[in-house]
C-alpha cells in the first residue's frame, strides 16, 4: 500500500528497545552466547506462515540493528503489501548470535501487526462495495497503540481517537452523570472550542433522535439489533 506513511524513527526506537530489554534480562541471550561461536555468520529467512499484509517491517529492522549494527536485511515485500503462504517477506544476515538474540523480539512485532492489518484487510473487502469505513478504537494494547492503530491503516482501516483529547466522545457514563442526552450535549459544547467535534454514543433509537435533533458531528451506535441498525 503504497500511500502508508511510514511511523518516524523517533516513535519506533524506544518501543523496539523497551521491548529488547524486556528480552535481554541480566545477562542477555546466554543460550547463544554458550552454544554459538563469536564469528559465526548466519542468514535467516523470514517466511509467512498464511496468506496475509505485512505490517512492521521498520520495526523488524530497528530489533535487528539496535542488537547489531552489522545485521544487514533485505526486503522481498513492502509493507503493507500482501504475501501468500510460504513466500518470503525479508531476508537477513550477520552474526548469529546478533540474530538469535534479535529474532524473538523482531516476529513478535511482525506477527502481532501483520495479524492486526491482515483481520483489517479481511472487514475491509467485506465492506467493499459499501458506502462504509472499518474505523479502530482505543481499545489498544497499553503502550502499543501508535503500532496498532498504524497496522490497522496498513490493511487499509482507518482510525478512530488516537487520545481523550482528539474529540468529544460522549458514552453512555457520561449521559448517566449528567442526567440525559441533551445535557451532556449542551455541557460539552459549552466548554469546548469550536473546532472540536462531538460524537454521541446512542444504544437506542429514542436516544439516536436526541442526539440528532442536538446537531452533534457524529453518532457511535452501540450495541444495537441489526433491525435497529437498519433503521437508525
Amino acid at each position: 500500500m503504497s500511500s502508508l506513511a511510514p511511523l518516524p524513527q523517533i516513535v519506533l526506537e524506544p518501543i523496539v528497545r523497551s521491548a529488547l530489554l524486556e528480552d535481554f534480562g541480566r545477562a542477555g541471550d546466554i543460550t547463544s552466547d554458550a552454544i554459538i561461536p563469536a564469528d559465526c555468520k548466519a542468514t535467516l529467512a523470514l517466511n509467512a506462515r498464511q496468506a496475509g499484509v505485512v505490517a512492521g517491517l521498520d520495526l523488524v529492522m530497528f530489533a535487528f540493528l539496535l542488537v547489531d549494527p552489522g545485521i544487514s536485511m533485505q526486503l522481498r515485500c513492502p509493507e503493507g503489501g500482501k504475501v501468500s503462504a510460504g513466500e518470503t517477506i525479508a531476508v537477513v544476515s550477520g552474526p548469529a548470535r546478533s540474530l538469535l538474540t534479535a529474532e524473538r523480539t523482531a516476529l513478535n512485532f511482525l506477527c502481532k501487526l501483520s495479524g492486526i492489518a491482515t483481520a483489517t484487510a479481511s472487514l475491509v473487502n467485506a465492506v467493499r462495495g459499501y458506502n462504509a469505513k472499518i474505523v479502530c478504537t482505543r481499545k489498544t494494547t497499553p503502550g502499543l497503540r501508535v503500532l496498532e492503530k498504524y497496522a490497522v491503516r496498513a490493511g487499509g482501516g482507518a482510525n478512530h481517537r488516537f487520545a481523550l483529547d482528539d474529540a468529544v466522545l460522549i458514552k453512555d457514563n457520561h449521559i448517566a452523570i449528567a442526567g440525559d442526552i441533551r445535557t451532556a450535549i449542551e455541557r460539552a459544547r459549552g466548554a469546548i472550542g469550536h473546532m472540536v467535534k462531538i460524537e454521541v454514543e446512542v444504544d437506542t433509537l429514542d436516544q439516536l433522535e436526541m442526539a440528532l435533533q442536538a446537531s452533534v458531528d457524529a453518532v457511535l451506535l452501540d450495541n444495537m439489533s441489526l433491525e435497529d441498525l437498519a433503521q437508525a
